[in-house]
């Protein structure tokens, strides 16, 4: 069993900065790919981005490309979730999750993770 705990959300202005971490505990996450969602109300969780946890390799998603970046700190065991420039349609609860399967191109797709954090609720004023 993995357990993810995101953290650093909050309220922010409009252009401002935010950044998020998933804590991960339990089983090693060596091989696993990790993938920051978000949900709006009303509409579904979209993938924000991702990142292999042994090589690094990252994806971002068109929605906030250019305005984040995702990295990992092995010694913390923990993922982050950096997002400058911030718009208040980014306002969502933000998940990170771990897909035991690793890097590809499934990792787009949120059924393809086992497991999953409680989410961070990001607000952002106009």
């Amino acid at each position: 069993q993995v357990q993810l705990v995101e953290s650093g959300g909050g309220l922010v202005q409009a252009g401002g900065s935010l950044r998020l971490s998933c804590a991960a505990s339990g089983r090693t996450l060596s091989t696993h790919a990790m993938g920051w969602f978000r949900q709006a109300p009303g509409k579904e969780r979209e993938l924000v981005g991702g990142i292999s946890w042994s090589s690094g390799n990252t994806y971002y998603a068109d929605s906030m490309k250019g305005r984040i970046t995702i990295s990992r700190e092995h010694a913390k065991n923990t993922v982050y979730l950096q997002m400058n420039s911030l718009r208040p349609e980014d306002a969502a609860v933000y998940y990170c999750a771990a897909d035991s399967r690793g890097w590809g191109a499934h990792i787009i797709k949120p059924d393809e993770y086992d497991y999953w954090g409680q989410g961070t609720q990001v607000t952002v004023s106009s």
